[in-house]
């Protein structure tokens, strides 16, 4: 599998599962930007991310346009997309997003995570 596949996997996986999946593939701190949500800017410990989660059905009817991938070498990757998604309260949400992953010995790891609503 690529990197680029992989990273689109895992990056769903923040979107539609839950806290075991933060704390399997989120980095030991990991900075976000969320400009909606002023306690979520900054950077965080894994465990205050994967706090986050506390539904599984928090999103739904996931969709990701417009996907982009810089490969920053053999340990650095960043990828950038739409999102366009269900809330769990039916609304619906749409931004653009750029997520930044380090490769560690256990696997890629979120580093970085942003969201723009459009």
């Amino acid at each position: 599998m690529t990197a680029e596949k992989e990273l689109y996997e895992i990056e769903e996986g923040f979107w539609l599962k839950g806290q075991e999946h933060f704390l399997d593939h989120v980095d030991e701190r990991c900075l976000l930007a969320f400009p909606q949500m002023g306690e979520m800017h900054g950077v965080h410990s894994r465990a205050e991310v994967a706090a986050t989660a506390t539904s599984t059905n928090r999103w739904r009817d996931l969709v990701m346009k417009n996907r982009q991938f810089l490969d920053g070498g053999e340990d650095f990757k960043i990828i950038s997309y739409r999102a366009e998604v269900t809330r769990g309260d039916g609304e619906p949400y749409a931004a653009l997003v750029s997520s930044a992953y380090v490769r560690r010995p256990d696997g890629w790891k979120l580093a970085f995570h942003q969201h723009s609503p459009v």
